[in-house]
């Protein structure tokens, strides 16, 4: 409870891989985002629309969680998908078909369905209380591959977090990894970053991130030998031209938070639309994706985005897809 070891940390990921080996998606990317499993009591949880923006040009996304968790029992991607008609109980062999779906191009795994054994554990967590050591862990799975370059985005908020979870993701073997701060001053942030205004504090900044990207890589699955690029900053949304502005409250309500989403995607601005393509585009651009060199040109393509309505569409044939795949 009170701070895992490297060997206890690398301990709960082999319980992740109890099952053998995962499927392998052919796509030349895959982001894997590991959200905090107890979702968000307070603010807009973007994820979800990021990953549809993002697999409008190429940039597939797996997010994995559970409906409900403990302790904070907040909005999850699974309630959001499931209240909006969407099944939620794919396997990852049907999670596969998504991602490489033309029309789709990113897919939810719950962990009932993923892992059921460690599922189970739900029931103890509650009586726990507080947050127990397989939340890390959880945040770094790859419970489908890729045969191209693979990421792993996940968040932070304990002290002492930041190396410890850098350190699974390069255990893990993928090209790049990046850490976000999770909750910033009067603020529950989950895995975006904010567009608010910065404001001194104690302990890290708005908007802090760290990770690394492969360089010098000659083909997509190579990874061994191959030297890696760290980074840490401060990203100031202002410097991208967003104005300041606080991350809407949904205070649990899931409709709220599909309300914000859904209307970010039609093309509606304000600052769901602004969280939405801060978190496309600098994402793409910390995590080195094809085309995302420039910061300016990231933040575009996710407008275009969303702005055309692939976005919009995208997340409409995810959950019609859902009722179909077998």
């Amino acid at each position: 409870m009170n701070r895992e070891t490297d060997r206890e940390l690398k301990a709960y990921c082999l319980a992740f891989d109890e099952l053998g080996p995962a499927p392998v998606a052919d796509v030349r990317s895959l982001t894997h985002y590991g959200e905090p499993y107890d979702g968000n009591t307070r603010y807009f949880r973007s994820t979800l629309f990021v990953a549809a923006v993002r697999s409008c040009y190429g940039e597939s996304s797996l997010l994995h969680g559970v409906e409900w968790m403990p302790p904070k029992g907040g909005v999850t991607e699974e309630q959001m998908l499931k209240f909006m008609g969407a099944k939620t109980n794919l396997s990852l062999h049907q999670g596969k078909k998504f991602i490489e779906a033309e029309e789709v191009g990113f897919a939810y795994i719950s962990k009932r369905e993923a892992r059921p054994s460690l599922y189970s554990l739900i029931g103890l967590r509650e009586q726990i209380k507080k947050r127990p050591s397989l939340a890390t862990t959880e945040k770094v799975q790859q419970f489908i591959r890729a045969k191209g370059r693979e990421s792993i985005v996940a968040g932070f908020y304990h002290e002492g977090y930041e190396e410890p979870l850098l350190k699974l993701m390069k255990r893990r073997g993928v090209h790049s990894g990046l850490v976000v701060k999770l909750l910033f001053k009067g603020e529950e942030g989950a895995l975006s970053m904010t567009t608010r205004l910065r404001s001194a504090s104690k302990g890290l900044p708005v908007n802090h991130c760290s990770g690394f990207r492969s360089v010098g890589i000659e083909s997509a699955c190579e990874v061994d030998g191959v030297s890696r690029q760290s980074f840490r900053l401060e990203v100031n949304a202002m410097d991208y031209g967003f104005e300041p502005t606080d991350t809407p409250r949904t205070n649990r309500s899931v409709s709220k938070n599909i309300e914000l989403g859904l209307a970010a995607l039609r093309g509606e601005k304000g600052p769901a639309y602004d969280r939405i393509v801060l978190n496309a585009g600098i994402v793409d651009h910390l995590l080195g994706c094809d085309g995302a060199e420039d910061e300016s040109l990231a933040l575009e393509r996710a407008k275009e985005a969303i702005d055309s309505g692939k976005a919009h569409k995208r997340l409409l044939n995810y959950i019609k897809m859902s009722h179909k795949v077998k």
